[in-house]
């Protein structure tokens, strides 16, 4: 059995009357080490979803969560419900970062502060069946499923979206670097099956890194959101540039990679690119 990734949320759906679109991002990962719900979307149109796409969330052996934004962490709720009467039947890991219940906000100039963290407590996800496996580095989920924890920012190019904020050790309120900001990788024969969530540390930080710890440089497939789109054009136009020099044979991007810069990358990248949207399906 190879790897099998199925988009159930994503910005947009076409060609899958009955699916529902949201601004978020969440996919169901089917390996030979078993199933995952890697993030959540924001909680519109998780179970609908694996309903219309014949998911079984109860059959995931945890959920992956790639940082602590809302949209990626809003259907976590219901994931808990979904999947705690599964084979388990006594809670469900949650494999995520320390700074999973932090508080964030979206401050942008002339606009009022929105907070865009975890909406559930806790207790409350605890309560309904949650088992968090918090940690900050490169960890092996199961064998040849990776999570890479904190990712090292060493591009100069790749300083992400100012306008998200968070609390600083004074209690300032200050540019939030997403320490927290992971990524899912999947070892295969034909190289390594990246998902990623948002890129806040930079898609090229991302497979630099991914590169550096499992010494690997040719990547299968590469899905999810670049946040390629809320950003400078600086960073937009070296990013792209970069992603030529790396060896990946299919780019699928999503979510906050937005639609004109992807749309640009479409053109980059010929038919090695494809649009991740709802009900994409990608195997390797």
């Amino acid at each position: 059995m190879g790897v099998k990734a199925t988009v159930l949320c994503e910005n947009a759906v076409y060609g899958n009357l009955g699916a529902i679109g949201e601004h978020g991002w969440s996919a169901w990962l089917e390996t030979p080490r078993g199933e995952y719900l890697f993030d959540t979307g924001q909680g519109l149109g998780l179970l609908s979803n694996a309903a219309f796409f014949q998911k079984d969330l109860a059959a995931a052996k945890g959920v992956l969560i790639s940082h602590h934004h809302g949209d990626h962490t809003g259907g976590l709720l219901d994931a808990m419900k979904a999947m705690r009467g599964g084979p388990e039947g006594d809670g469900v890991p949650v494999h995520a970062h320390p700074d999973l219940f932090k508080e964030s906000f979206r401050a942008e100039k002339d606009k009022p502060r929105r907070h865009i963290g975890v909406p559930h407590t806790r207790s409350v996800l605890e309560a309904s069946g949650a088992i968090f496996s918090l940690d900050t580095g490169w960890r092996e989920v199961e064998e040849g499923i990776y999570m890479t924890g904190e990712v090292p920012r060493r591009t100069s190019y790749e300083i992400g979206d100012l306008n998200l904020k968070h609390y600083g050790e004074a209690g300032e309120l200050i540019v939030d670097p997403i320490l927290d900001d992971q990524t899912v990788v999947i070892d295969t024969e034909e190289g390594l099956f990246v998902v990623l969530g948002c890129s806040h540390a930079g898609v090229i930080n991302i497979l630099t890194y991914i590169t550096e710890k499992t010494g690997k440089s040719r990547f299968h497939t590469v899905i999810g959101g670049t946040h390629l789109g809320p950003i400078e054009e600086d960073q937009i136009a070296r990013s792209i540039e970069a992603l030529h020099e790396f060896d990946i044979g299919r780019i699928g991007v999503s979510h906050c990679t937005g639609q004109k810069t992807a749309a640009r990358m479409a053109g980059e990248f010929g038919e090695r690119f494809f649009f991740c949207s709802v009900g994409m399906v990608v195997e390797a």
